[in-house]
């Protein structure tokens, strides 16, 4: 597990045996804490790192696509939505879409949405994607994820193209 520079109320109350608040100490099954001020201190080491849910966000939602048999992201109306929104000029995709986050100094869970496609197995999507995701989001943010949660929404069934291909419709 990396290590990570976090301000945690453990290590900064001057806890048994440091002297001082902010000292280094290590709290059991968690990460290096650190969070020294001071111009004697190294400049790694100085303040406090935070992480915004949108961060966190962003990265699972890009690695939850790179799976192959991943579709899309999100709910029916979550879709339709950012369909709408990605046909606008200078509209850009929503790489959050389908992405839910809880995220602490230490920890995040996440709740993905995703639509599969038609005959790949969807236990096998539902494992890669967990995996990517986990791996993504610990190696570039530090923080632990305790679950991913997949729920598969929909499949995009072969002829599912958006429009009518015969181009005939059926009311006049």
């Amino acid at each position: 597990m990396a290590t990570q520079d976090i301000t945690s109320k453990t290590a900064t109350s001057g806890g048994e045996g440091t002297g001082f608040p902010g000292a280094t100490q290590t709290v059991p099954g968690s990460t290096t804490v650190t969070g020294r001020t001071g111009p004697a201190e190294p400049a790694a080491t100085r303040g406090k790192t935070s992480i915004a849910d949108v961060v966190v966000v962003k990265i699972a939602g890009m690695a939850a696509r790179e799976i192959p048999g991943v579709f899309d992201m999100g709910g029916g109306l979550s879709r339709t939505l950012g369909a709408v929104r990605d046909r606008v000029p200078g509209g850009r995709p929503n790489v959050g879409r389908g992405v839910k986050v809880e995220v602490g100094e230490r920890q995040t869970a996440i709740d993905l949405d995703i639509v599969v496609e038609y005959g790949v197995p969807i236990t096998d999507v539902a494992h890669d994607v967990r995996e990517n995701v986990i791996a993504a989001v610990e190696r570039i943010t530090g923080l632990e994820v305790v679950e991913v949660n997949v729920a598969v929404n929909d499949v995009r069934l072969p002829d599912d193209d958006g429009a009518d291909s015969s181009g005939e419709t059926r009311v006049e």
